[in-house]
């Protein structure tokens, strides 16, 4: 089975950044676009940055600009870079392919706060 595993959230105040790693069991990003979602209280999730196998990656308008979606084949790992952080982009996150496996892992609560 692969399994997907989110870290790298935590609290943090307007304007700063985080990096979220999503670590897979084994190597499946040569076959699989993978992308990042999140889901705030209340709202339906979304899906925030995609990479696909070939290194192009989409990002939502809302993040533009602000994340950057990468991976490192060699780690099984990828990895969302936050910056110019908003109390809007609360939520928690999670990784999966896209279009996702019907389950879903744990994810990592992203906090912006003062």
């Amino acid at each position: 089975q692969v399994q997907l595993v989110e870290s790298g959230g935590g609290l943090v105040q307007p304007g700063g950044s985080l990096r979220l790693s999503c670590a897979a069991s084994t190597n499946i990003f040569s076959f699989y676009a993978m992308g990042w979602y999140r889901q705030a209280p209340g709202k339906q999730r979304e899906l925030v940055a995609v990479i696909a196998p070939g290194i192009s990656t989409n990002y939502a308008d809302s993040v533009k600009g602000r994340f950057t979606i990468s991976r490192d084949n060699a780690k099984n790992t990828v990895y969302l870079q936050m910056n110019s952080l908003k109390p809007e982009d609360t939520a928690v996150y999670y990784c999966n392919k896209n279009p996702p496996w019907v389950s879903w892992g744990q994810g990592t609560q992203v906090t912006v706060s003062s």
